[in-house]
Formats: C-alpha cells, sequence, structure tokens
C-alpha cells in the first residue's frame, strides 16, 4: 500500500524539489514504529473486545496525544483547551456506547477477561507518544507535510517489511493473493484512496498539529453516525443528543478559543 503512496510523493518531493528536510531520521523511525505499533495493538484488541468497545476506547485518542504532547513536545495548552477536548471525548463516548450485550460474549468463551482493554491503553499511548513526536518534528525543524508523509511511510514500510518477515506473515499473505485474486484491485483501491486521504491527513499535521489532527479522526466516526441518523432515518436516543450537544459544544468552543495554541 506505501509503496503506491510513495510513487505519489516521489512527484511532489523530487519533481517540484521542494526544500531540504533537516529532521534527523531517527525521529522518524520512532514515530513511525510507534504509528504502527498503536494501529498493530489497536487491531489486536479486536480478537479479545468487541468492535464497538474497539472504537469507544480509540475515541478517547485525543487526550493522550494531547498529554504526551506536553511531556515530549514541551507544548503547552490553557485550561479551557483540555476542558474543550474533555468535552468532544466525552460526548463521542456517550454517542457511541453500546448497551452491553454482547461486550460480556468473550469473557463467556473463556477468555481472559483485560487483555484486550490493557491493548486499548497500551493503543492509546503510543498514539500519544506518536502525536508528541509529531509535535517535536512540526516545532523544532518546520517540516512541510510531504516531506513527514514521504518519511513516516518509508520507514513504515521498513518496519513492516521486517515484522513480516520476522513473523512469516509474507507467505501467509502471498497464500492468501494466489487463493482470493480478486482482491488485488480492492488492495489497489485501498492504495490510491489512502494515498489521497494522507495528503489531509499530514497538511492538518503541518498547518494545525497533531491534536488537532486526532480531534479530526476521533470526530469522524462521530460524524459519520450522524449523517446515517439523518440520511436513514435511524432513531436517536437521549444520551446520543446530549453526547451530540457535547461534541459541537466543545467543537465550537475549541475553534474559538483554541486557535492561538
Amino acid at each position: 500500500m506505501e509503496k503506491m503512496i510513495d510513487l505519489h510523493l516521489f512527484y511532489l518531493l523530487i519533481i517540484r524539489k521542494t526544500h531540504r528536510d533537516a529532521t534527523p531520521s531517527k525521529m522518524y523511525a520512532f514515530s513511525s514504529f510507534t504509528y504502527l505499533f498503536a494501529m498493530l495493538s489497536s487491531n489486536y484488541a479486536l480478537e479479545f473486545v468487541s468492535y464497538p468497545m474497539q472504537v469507544l476506547g480509540k475515541s478517547a485518542k485525543p487526550v493522550p496525544v494531547m498529554l504526551l504532547g506536553v511531556i515530549i513536545a514541551r507544548k503547552r495548552y490553557p485550561l479551557k483547551k483540555y476542558l474543550y477536548v474533555l468535552l468532544i471525548v466525552f460526548g463521542v463516548v456517550l454517542f457511541m456506547y453500546k448497551e452491553p450485550k454482547q461486550t460480556m460474549k468473550a469473557t463467556e468463551d473463556g477468555e481472559i477477561y483485560g487483555i484486550g482493554e490493557f491493548l486499548l491503553v497500551v493503543s492509546l499511548v503510543f498514539d500519544g507518544l506518536t502525536g508528541g513526536i509529531q509535535d517535536s518534528i512540526r516545532d523544532k525543524h518546520k517540516v512541510q507535510a510531504y516531506h513527514m508523509m514521504f518519511a513516516m511511510n518509508i520507514w513504515s514500510c521498513l518496519w513492516a517489511l521486517i515484522g513480516i518477515l520476522a513473523t512469516s506473515e509474507l507467505y501467509g499473505f502471498i497464500d492468501f493473493l494466489q487463493t482470493y485474486p480478486d482482491v488485488i484491485s480492492k488492495i489497489i483501491l485501498l492504495s490510491l484512496t489512502g494515498a489521497v486521504g494522507q495528503n489531509f491527513i499530514f497538511l492538518t499535521i503541518e498547518w494545525f498539529g497533531p491534536l488537532t489532527c486526532s480531534i479530526v479522526t476521533t470526530t469522524r466516526k462521530f460524524f459519520t453516525i450522524l449523517c446515517s441518523i439523518f440520511i436513514f432515518g435511524n432513531p436517536i436516543t437521549i444520551r446520543q443528543m446530549f453526547g451530540t450537544v457535547l461534541v459541537f459544544l466543545g467543537l465550537f468552543l475549541e475553534q474559538l478559543h483554541g486557535k492561538k495554541h
């Protein structure tokens, strides 16, 4: 997937001849590692918790991104900024929370309770580390979005290659493609849409910072579900209405008072 993204970035960085990126490679290497590890932990957690619970847990992503941004990148936020972020996170959690009908399924099947939740916490911590490192890169080296995007993808390819070779997943992937060759076109389409989407993600990081990017990606799920309610007429509970108010209130206040930070 990253190979197609790298070809796209080759044009943006080499042919357009943007200025040289002075960011140390080790910062990109560590940032891409924490990014991949966060994604791995989140996906592996699905073996132990339901998908709604995983989405719910990841809704708190802006909190560790903000806290570790303070610790790693020495960011400083006013107290009201913390309040706005907590309003958004709490609103999303209220909106997406589902009654625990199926959440106890894992424990009934004899699986160890707590592993999935632990993996989600690990994922959130590494999300925060990724955001903190990217904040530090952005503040110290004034890096452009496409430089960061290119370096992150190169290192992600390297870490992923090491991972699939060490775990022999590569052979399983080849067997999967031979068994289901029709998925190749879907993988290519996913790569193209991922490349387009990454433009907006890294431009958001460059212009507004990782915290704003994490707020956008968190509320994206919220707005997707909210649109389905209005388009398809799905019912909304009082709790979800209250959560919606909190999200919009937090977003409005963050945009109104948080732009200087």
